[in-house]
């Protein structure tokens, strides 16, 4: 399947939407046959998904980088998702702090795998859409057909402080958005210059070449607010997202789709996260969790709540206390996945049930632990028909 892709070109591109789904069905793991589809997640930042001074072997160098990403692509990992930081969260780790900018970070796992999905994070407001369109045909024609654009209409204030920005209401976050995407999908797709006019872009002669491998790049979003998940619905390929419970997601990922199906004519996949601890006894992996509970980052922990429930909107400040807030720093809002093989398996078939398309996976000592995984989950998976 990579060497073909590698061999396509711009010129290759499926025009029908029939030619479309087959291009995507041959060429882009997210759309194979696997019922579960599974990825790494946040492996480009100091602390991964623990908010904790518990110790882990993931590294912000690239050599270990870039061990991950091809173990990822050996197992048959379906994609692999950094995360777009610029300031760490503080605390007595500064969660996040170091961190490997996604675009280049993209490309360069990109151009060392061989079908495993490479996404790029981007910041909206941050990047300009000629920038960002350019820069993901980039990575698409470095992958042979295996980009994705993971966009973020950005929450994080003390970020945007750094780079001169102001910060836009909720609604207004997704309205730039809209134009931005509207930008990005023209230059990805029009063969002729462009003018472009509208609240918050003002574009003159706009044009790019070559186009992407793909018709359109797959778009990610991970809007979970009721105009995040409006706005994910109508313009993005899969919509990442967390919830509460089995009950809880198995309403979301109905009413999404539907919504992108019914209002828009379209068909959207859904994604969510997961912290995985996984031993070879429920005992073990109970206590490892404790000891990254136990040790947690509390400050850190505290401005990454807040980040998550006051500017992004993708918690309620209801959910952020009690025993969620305890059990925050394992996964930092991510579902936690905690057990033998057995029961990891058990779990993530479980999640699967609520009609979610793929799991992303983090761990404590992502490199040592997903290695584990491929070993020791992967065949539950494989058994009990959520994966070839």
């Amino acid at each position: 399947m990579v060497d073909a892709g590698r061999q396509r070109t711009s010129a290759h591109r499926p025009e029908s939407d029939a030619e479309l789904r087959e291009f995507r069905r041959q060429t882009l793991p997210l759309y194979n046959e696997n019922a579960l589809k599974l990825g790494v997640f946040g492996m480009n930042c100091s602390g991964g998904m623990a908010i904790s001074t518990a110790e882990s072997t993931l590294r912000i160098e690239w050599d270990h980088q870039l061990e991950l990403a091809q173990l990822a692509d050996r197992l048959g990992l379906e994609a692999y998702i950094p995360i777009a930081r610029w300031k760490g969260a503080g605390g007595k780790i500064n969660y996040l702090g170091e961190n490997f900018e996604p675009m280049t970070f993209a490309a360069a796992i990109a151009a060392s795998t061989k079908e495993i999905m490479t996404f790029a994070t981007v910041h909206a407001p941050v990047v300009s859409p000629i920038a960002a369109a350019k820069m993901i045909t980039t990575i698409d024609h470095i992958s042979g057909g295996r980009a994705g654009l993971n966009v973020v209409m950005g929450w994080l204030t003390r970020e945007f402080d750094m780079f001169g920005l102001t910060q836009r209401d909720h609604q207004a976050r997704y309205a730039f958005g809209s134009e931005w995407l509207e930008i990005v999908d023209r230059l990805w797709n029009e063969t002729a210059e462009f003018d472009f006019a509208g609240e918050h872009f003002t574009l003159k002669n706009a044009e790019s070449a070559p186009k992407p491998i793909q018709p359109r790049p797959v778009v990610l979003n991970a809007g979970s607010s009721p105009t995040g998940a409006e706005w994910a619905a109508r313009h993005a390929d899969f919509n990442f997202a967390s919830y509460a419970s089995p009950e809880a997601g198995t309403k979301y990922v109905a009413d999404i789709k539907r919504l992108a199906r019914e209002k828009y004519e379209r068909d959207i996949g859904v994604l969510t996260y997961a912290f995985v601890i996984c031993r070879d006894t429920e005992a073990e992996a109970r206590r490892d969790l404790e000891r990254v509970v136990e040790m947690a980052d509390v400050e850190g922990a505290a401005n990454w709540m807040s980040a998550l429930g006051l500017q992004s909107a993708s918690f309620s400040e209801d959910t952020l206390k009690g025993e969620f807030a305890r059990y925050f720093v394992a996964g930092g809002g991510a579902a936690r996945v905690v057990g033998t093989p057995e029961q990891v398996a058990a779990q993530l078939q479980e999640m699967s049930g609520t009609g979610l398309d793929g799991v992303m996976l983090g761990f404590l000592n992502y490199k040592e632990e997903l290695a584990d995984f491929g070993e020791k989950v992967m065949p539950l998976l494989r058994e009990a028909g959520l994966r070839k």
